[in-house]
């Protein structure tokens, strides 16, 4: 009873208790061992608080170098357009050049081409009803200038915000350089410069012997453009300062600045669901839970988007922001603001 264990009993017996215990593991019916990395759900991971910062809006075109570039020049008010007798220049004009006059109520408003352009037609018939901004005339700049052309989806943004100056970067050139806008952004329809008025034949004067004297000269007639301007798509044309050197032809990156708001309410854009103005945030509250709230949305760089009403600024706000039933999710969304 108590001599030794042989060799071939040991392995039995141990053998018999490994096949006990992983038994005993594998039959266990205990609790599984909770994920520390998984929250419980509807947890809030991510947060965003609003801050401010001056906010722009940019548009970048893409143009070329032009010679004698075409650009429009519009009625200043709405009333009845009435048109000058435009003569020839001999010269590009130092001057600007009186093409127009706009009657409104028994007042006058005058229409001038700016120096260093030339008119190159009438838009509308003389004596039309105009409204203000409406292009009236047709005017060709005389040396270089930067077009770049429009699609519809963009005049709207860029027309309200045609004002002064753009930044102009001419490919593998000079720049960047401020590029002042000239005239409007709009489509030309062709222009046209009326012919001028025929010149009467002077009759033959008589002396009192019946001979015939030489007619004095006809007088010379004002005369008017003898090309009309050619119709144009939707365009924005500036000029660049005197000491930027320029090549006909040369690609050109305009960028326009269409809007801009000094110390706006931001947030992250991943933070608002919406657009066209209006969108929802999750404000979260102390306890964790969130309560989506309508918020008034404003300018929108890609990055922040305003919120120019609904947020006082101190609130607290989940990212992303909140999924909007079908129903509302209607239209489309501007850029940048909106669950990406």
């Amino acid at each position: 009873m108590g001599g030794p264990v042989s060799k071939s009993a040991f392995v039995r017996v141990c053998g018999l208790a490994a096949a006990v215990l992983a038994a005993a593991s594998c039959t266990s019916t205990g609790a599984e061992p909770v994920n520390p990395e998984l929250a419980p759900r509807g947890t809030v991971q991510t947060t965003a608080t609003p801050t401010r910062q001056d906010l722009t809006n940019k548009v970048s075109l893409t143009g070329k170098v032009t010679m004698n570039p075409l650009f429009g020049i519009v009625a200043p008010v709405a009333g009845q357009v009435r048109y000058w007798t435009v003569e020839e220049p001999t010269a590009t004009p130092t001057r600007p050049t009186r093409i127009a006059t706009v009657w409104t109520d028994g007042k006058p408003t005058n229409v001038d081409v700016p120096a260093g352009s030339t008119f190159g037609g009438r838009l509308v018939d003389d004596r039309a009803t105009v409204t203000a901004g409406m292009p009236i005339a047709s005017a060709k700049h005389a040396g270089y200038g930067i077009v770049a052309e429009i699609d519809g989806e963009q005049a709207y943004r860029i027309s309200d915000a045609a004002q002064g100056v753009v930044q102009a970067q001419i490919k593998n050139g000079p720049g960047p350089f401020p590029c002042t806008l000239l005239g409007t952004i709009a489509a030309l329809p062709a222009g046209t410069v009326p012919a001028p008025p025929p010149t009467q034949p002077e009759p033959d004067d008589t002396d009192a012997t019946g001979a015939n004297t030489p007619a004095p000269p006809p007088q010379q007639q004002p005369r008017e453009p003898d090309t009309s301007s050619e119709p144009t798509g939707l365009r924005l044309v500036c000029t660049a300062p005197a000491d930027v050197k320029m090549v006909n032809g040369a690609a050109a990156t305009l960028e326009l600045v269409t809007a801009s708001a000094q110390n706006a309410l931001v947030v992250p854009v991943e933070a608002v669901a919406g657009g066209q103005g209006k969108g929802k945030v999750d404000v979260v509250g102390a306890d964790g839970a969130k309560v989506t709230t309508d918020v008034e949305l404003g300018l929108t760089d890609g990055k922040v988007v305003e919120i120019k009403s609904g947020l006082t600024g101190e609130e607290t706000l989940a990212v992303p922001g909140p999924n909007l039933p079908p129903g509302e999710a209607a239209g489309q969304v501007e850029p940048g603001a909106g669950r990406k």
